[in-house]
């Protein structure tokens, strides 16, 4: 015997209902899914975002790493005197220096001539590349300079190194050793305490993309 309409009825309504809750659910997994995806090939963008957000922005990573190796260098160094300089965006200062690491003309020529170079002209400073290169040269040069002190080589890539020869000059009449806090200049004192905190910084948010990891 035929089962009543009214069954019938009710047994399609339910599989009708059923059908529609597996295809939401269906749903609902594609759409997690998909927002998983997103999520995790967004995540280095993310970091970027997070990290130029909060003040610590980086390029040309690969480009510091070799010149840091060439020369000897703590990338986190580089990248730090990069942030101090212009904050990886460029642009000529009112005293002439260019590029990424700001280096004045005349200091890019005595380092092309110190290095060899046949080719250089201040144009190339515009460079990343280029630019890196002559500024990690330059840190190079200050410290072995300076025997390797990081505060001096860093005073004398912001003030100058005939300033520094006579803070020191000064310091050794007086019978002391110069320190951070001895710096005449309020300007290259900050500037000396803000490129080793960013050393500092750079060194723990970029392990990987700086080869430390």
């Amino acid at each position: 015997m035929n089962p009543p309409a009214a069954t019938v009825s009710r047994s399609r309504a339910r599989s009708r209902a059923a059908g529609r809750r597996r295809r939401a659910m269906a749903g609902t997994f594609v759409a997690v899914g998909i927002l998983v995806v997103a999520i995790v090939l967004a995540m280095p963008l993310f970091r970027k975002a997070v990290n130029e957000i909060g003040g610590l922005p980086l390029t040309n990573a690969d480009v510091i790493r070799q010149q840091a190796a060439d020369k000897h260098l703590d990338p986190a160094l580089v990248a730090a005197v990069i942030y101090a300089e212009t904050k990886f965006d460029p642009r000529p200062s009112s005293a002439g220096a260019q590029g990424l690491m700001q280096i004045l003309p005349r200091t890019a020529e005595f380092l092309a001539r110190r290095s060899g170079a046949t080719t250089f002209s201040v144009s190339d400073l515009a460079t990343p590349e280029v630019n890196i290169a002559y500024g990690s040269y330059y840190i190079r040069y200050l410290l072995d300079e300076y025997h390797g002190s990081m505060m001096l080589a860093l005073a004398a890539y912001n003030g100058g190194e005939t300033n520094v020869n006579r803070w020191l000059a000064t310091a050794r009449v007086q019978g002391r050793t110069l320190t951070v806090d001895d710096i005449p200049f309020p300007q290259t004192r900050a500037y000396v305490a803000k490129v080793l905190n960013a050393q500092r910084d750079y060194r723990r948010t970029y392990a990987s993309q700086l080869g430390y990891s």
